[in-house]
């Protein structure tokens, strides 16, 4: 008796051991063992020569790859939970299917944006940062004027996308005693709106204009590129604070810098940015001066976020080779 063949797959990335493991098991897999990001002619390569690809978020799968892809390829399993690195249409266009790995980032992330609403106003990073290099002599103790933040209780909080994420972080604001307002491209249900007390802003304009922490959470597509754009961020309050864990385009970078270095609004906390890897360094300058606390990259950086991403991309891909359509599949839009 014959044994099918497995499919030969080449993941891009470095991934928790207990992954690659089941992997290795199941298929042929070419693993990235250093965990270099990949030339744009390594992963042309790969892609000529293997049935699945795995990429991250970071590997742009652009439709001149995709078209100078070999015939074998059949699967992209990304992992990531959004697949704005990969051109769906075209993919679709050459006979491969795309699949990615939703919901299993919404807690993490959700926390992660929590730690930074409470970070900036309260003037978290600045303070351990103080500790971490002053001098022995240079702290005298408490006093009643020191590193005074701003109450986050009582406040409202604005979050730009309602979907798992923004819905996550909407039930944590409620605990930490803000109001919830949020602006999305319809509302959310009745009951999800009674359980947050929330409001819904059919405005994002409006909304900007009154509230005091905003907290971006709606994925890059066309339609949110510079979503909150210098025209908007003109619109925020002086003591408002921005909080940004979901896709760095989403905001104009250029145009939030000019703001924080005018002191046009009160602080921001970026999870992502605009041309990652690379961080504007009046970013990092105003990190510096406490405007601003910067994290790379890490919402949704747990073990356990990990694995379930790997659990998807296995899923995926078996279920593909089954002969069965995966319960990721991600479908093209319009060109």
């Amino acid at each position: 008796m014959t044994h099918p063949k497995k499919p030969d797959v080449f993941v891009t990335r470095k991934l928790p051991a207990p992954v690659e493991a089941r992997m290795q098991e199941l298929f042929s897999v070419t693993l990235n063992r250093d965990d270099r990001p990949l030339s744009r002619d390594e992963l042309a390569d790969a892609m000529a020569r293997a049935d699945v690809l795995v990429p991250t978020l970071t590997d742009r799968i652009d439709k001149d790859l995709i078209e100078k892809a070999g015939p074998r390829l059949k699967l992209i399993a990304s992992f990531s939970n959004g697949v704005d690195n990969v051109d769906v249409n075209a993919a679709a266009r050459k006979g491969i299917t795309v699949t990615n790995t939703p919901n299993v980032l919404t807690e993490d992330t959700a926390d992660m944006t929590m730690a930074l609403v409470l970070a900036v106003p309260r003037r978290l990073a600045e303070g351990a940062r103080f500790l971490s290099q002053a001098e022995p002599s240079e702290w005298q103790g408490w006093s009643p004027t020191w590193m005074l933040g701003r109450r986050i209780w009582g406040k409202r909080i604005g979050i730009v996308g309602m979907g798992r994420i923004g819905t996550a972080v909407g039930r944590r604001a409620k605990a930490f005693g803000l109001s919830v307002n949020y602006h999305n491209r319809g509302r959310i249900s009745p009951e999800t709106e009674a359980e947050l007390e929330a409001t819904y802003w059919d405005s994002l304009d409006q909304m900007l204009a009154r509230v005091d922490i905003v907290s971006v959470n709606c994925p890059s597509t066309p339609a949110t590129y510079h979503l909150i754009s210098a025209r908007r961020l003109q619109l925020m309050r002086p003591e408002a604070y921005i909080v940004n864990t979901a896709r760095g385009d989403v905001i104009d970078e250029e145009a939030l810098i000019k703001c924080l270095e005018e002191d046009r609004i009160a602080g921001a906390g970026l999870d992502v940015f605009e041309n990652e890897p690379d961080v504007n360094p009046r970013l990092l300058d105003l990190a510096r001066k406490g405007k601003a606390v910067l994290l790379p990259h890490m919402g949704s950086a747990t073990l356990e976020s990990r694995i379930d991403m790997g659990d998807k991309v296995i899923i995926n891909i078996r279920t593909f080779f089954d002969g069965h359509r995966p319960p990721n599949r991600v479908l093209p839009g319009r060109d």
